[in-house]
């Protein structure tokens, strides 16, 4: 039995500058920044944190700055990507990508995983983005196996 009030809350990224991180993240990606906490109380945090927000949470994701992190290992046990849904129709993803080239993104690969069409970028500090749109959720109410597909992503607005 599924509990429609449990749901992913946030996700905080450790990045190695605010001052670079909140620009790609607010610009780029279309977030809001929200808040600051860099006051004493970023002691009890271990850093300086941006809050950020696509505007129906009070945030979505939050930036850890520290300056001396490393980028992790890809065959180390930790985050792999963190997904973004930015809307449910292929136009929205169309208009990302748009917005990406205009702001020099270069894309790591897409994909269709048929529940969802995706864009992967990497962030300043080399985490693996992905914006995404919702197919019908028809697609994955009658098959949730349909999930585990993954193949490249075929647009003609690609190139």
């Amino acid at each position: 039995m599924t509990d429609p009030q449990r749901r992913l809350g946030h996700v905080v990224l450790r990045v190695r500058s605010l001052a670079v991180s909140v620009p790609f993240y607010t610009q780029v990606l279309g977030l809001r920044e929200v808040a600051r906490l860099d006051g004493p109380e970023r002691d009890i945090v271990g850093g300086e944190l941006a809050f950020l927000s696509f505007g129906s949470n009070h945030h979505d994701l939050a930036l850890l700055q520290v300056p001396q992190a490393r980028p992790a290992d890809p065959m180390c046990a930790g985050l792999v990507h963190v997904a973004l849904r930015i809307g449910d129709d292929i136009q929205t993803l169309q208009a990302m990508h748009e917005r990406l080239r205009a702001h020099g993104v270069q894309l790591a690969h897409t994909r269709d995983h048929e529940v969802s069409q995706s864009l992967y970028l990497r962030d300043p500090d080399g985490i693996l983005i992905e914006l995404f749109v919702d197919a019908d959720p028809a697609l994955w109410a009658d098959r949730p196996e349909a999930v585990a597909t993954v193949r490249p992503l075929r647009v003609d607005w690609l190139g």
